[in-house]
């Protein structure tokens, strides 16, 4: 593809492939498309027995991509059914599925920027993003931003390519069903297209007025179907989160966090090339300055997270890539630059220290999920079980997915009395917290305990010197049976 050995792709892929594996689990953030996506390849149209129903959270979201999900993954999982693979093997199943549409995206992004701007560049375009945590990490994760990840690296490849009626497409998939915000950025690259001439106003209207309708009506028709009444899901999040700004309500950050906290997080070592691509090669200011002007833009909004930016990193990477690249290609024209040039490869190891340390604590970061496994290992499946999964287990992995025994009963019931009769109806608990567990001394017993990530270590008398400490977060208790 494209100069680059297929293999160069399916590295990455297997990259991919391991940050799932080593951290299966999903949390709050994920639970609505989760969820859909279980509904829709377990209960097909029987809306009654859909999770969103009795859980809508804050503000509706879209099916559209949990459907593309379940119908692209539906022969894999009629395959491990065959195999008699138990229910959670599926999530791998469809959270795989989602890291292909994004590699399909990000391949594509890669392959327009190696069009323009040089046959090396894509290979260290993968060395770099594979040395880096974030971007494969979230790559599979089946939050909304990710859902919109491919249509957007789409939009990019498109508009480097000047494939205009592409590029209105994919932008206009990605703003109207998945996230209203990147009308920023998309929407400067536009502004840019029509300003320039490159993109005729006339071509413009044309393609923009039946993508509009098409792409409008099928997510208000679909969704008002599935969430029983009419709305445009996407609509309802930027009123709340922009209009209404109730999204600060989730936690506020300065300004500037996007700058010295997300994107050092998220590019690791890589972070500190970034200008120099754009000394080097000044056309890249095609790509950097709207970038730039996005995350400036969008930082006034006061909630912020590493993730509402994702579609930002592969172009840092750019950035990055071309340094390392020239940096390399000319290590042999003095000792200068082959000790820059050493300097710059070297980084990947460094970055590749910071994955493997950030890995491990996300390893230790889904305590709910592990929970529920450690729950189907001691009960056996013919044993009668009616587990209430509070608050903080549903939210660190539990999804229903994770619900292996049909014959068991699992309850998300909000609000219930500590110790109360309520309570007292489950023979299973869990429970997130320690001071809480003081109710239940008489009546219960604990039957294991899940650690999950406190703190970063460092003891430069060990080997490795970074540490990993855990803490116990969820108790799991067995209702004690009645004497006779």
């Amino acid at each position: 593809m494209g100069g680059i050995p297929f293999g160069w792709e399916i590295l990455v892929s297997t990259v991919g492939l391991i940050h799932l594996v080593m951290c299966p689990y999903t949390k709050v953030e994920e639970s609505f498309n989760v969820q859909a996506i279980h509904d829709v390849l377990y209960h097909g149209l029987d809306i009654d027995k859909y999770d969103h129903l009795e859980f809508p959270g804050v503000v509706p979201r879209t099916f559209i991509g949990p459907i593309v999900i379940s119908l692209t993954a539906a022969p894999f999982v009629y395959i491990a059914k065959l195999f008699e693979a138990d229910k959670f093997f599926t999530q791998y199943i469809v959270r795989a599925t989602l890291g292909v549409y994004v590699m399909v995206g990000l391949f594509a992004f890669w392959n327009a920027v190696q069009e323009k701007f040089g046959r090396d560049l894509k290979k260290w375009m993968i060395l770099v993003t594979m040395s880096q945590f974030h971007f494969i990490f979230y790559s599979s994760r089946p939050l909304p931003n990710i859902f919109a990840l491919s249509l957007v690296l789409l939009a990019f490849a498109s508009w480097l390519r000047q494939q205009h009626m592409r590029f209105l497409w994919f932008s206009g998939a990605a703003i109207l069903i998945f996230r209203a915000e990147l009308a920023m950025y998309l929407g400067i690259i536009l502004l840019t297209e029509l300003a320039s001439g490159r993109l005729p106003f006339k071509k413009f209207v044309l393609t923009c007025i039946p993508a509009g309708i098409v792409l409008l009506g099928s997510t208000v028709l679909i969704d008002s179907y599935f969430w029983q009444r009419w709305l445009w899901p996407e609509g309802d999040v930027f009123w709340y989160n922009t209009v209404m700004n109730k999204s600060s309500h989730w936690g506020t950050s300065p300004f500037l966090w996007y700058f010295y906290s997300a994107l050092p997080r998220a590019l690791s070592v890589s972070y500190f090339f970034v200008p120099f691509g754009l000394l080097i090669e000044p056309r890249l200011r095609q790509l950097a300055m709207p970038t730039l002007a996005f995350i400036l833009i969008y930082s006034n909004l006061p909630h912020k997270e590493l993730r509402f930016i994702v579609y930002t990193f592969p172009v840092f990477n750019v950035l990055t890539s071309l340094t390392v690249c020239r940096l390399w290609n000319n290590r042999n024209k003095s000792m200068i630059q082959k000790f820059c040039a050493m300097f710059a490869v070297s980084h990947l190891l460094a970055n590749c220290a910071t994955t493997a340390i950030s890995e491990f604590v996300s390893h230790q970061n889904y305590p709910g999920g592990q929970a529920m496994y450690k729950l189907h290992q001691i009960e056996p499946n013919n044993t009668e079980v009616h587990v209430h999964i509070d608050v903080l287990t549903a939210q660190t992995g539990v999804t229903r997915f994770t619900e292996l025994n049909n014959r068991w009963i699992y309850d998300k019931t909000e609000n219930l009395e500590p110790g109360g009769l309520e309570m007292q109806k489950f023979t299973h608990l869990f429970i997130g917290e320690d001071e809480l567990l003081k109710y239940y001394q008489s009546t219960h017993t604990v039957i294991a305990k899940i650690d999950s990530f406190d703190r970063i270590k460092i003891d430069w008398k060990t080997i490795p010197p970074v540490q990993i400490i855990t803490k116990p977060t969820i108790w799991i208790l067995k209702k004690n049976k009645p004497f006779r």
